[in-house]
């Protein structure tokens, strides 16, 4: 299983929110297709035809959950 389905893997069983390295939760999104905006700490990802956008920040290398 490759990086980025392990991540996946994580993220949707949502055991371990707390504990998904932030680089692996960008690389992820990014790899879905989502578009990546910066403002300070604050990561907007953004894709076409998800009305919703993610917002995350990184804490102690982790994502912030």
């Amino acid at each position: 299983m490759g990086k980025i389905a392990k991540v996946l893997d994580a993220v949707l069983r949502g055991s371990s929110d707390s504990n998904i390295r932030f680089a692996d939760l960008c690389a992820l999104l990014l790899h879905l297709g989502f578009q990546e905006r910066i403002r300070g700490d604050h990561h907007i990802f953004t894709r076409h035809g998800v009305e919703q956008f993610v917002n995350i920040q990184p804490r102690a290398g982790k994502a912030k959950p």
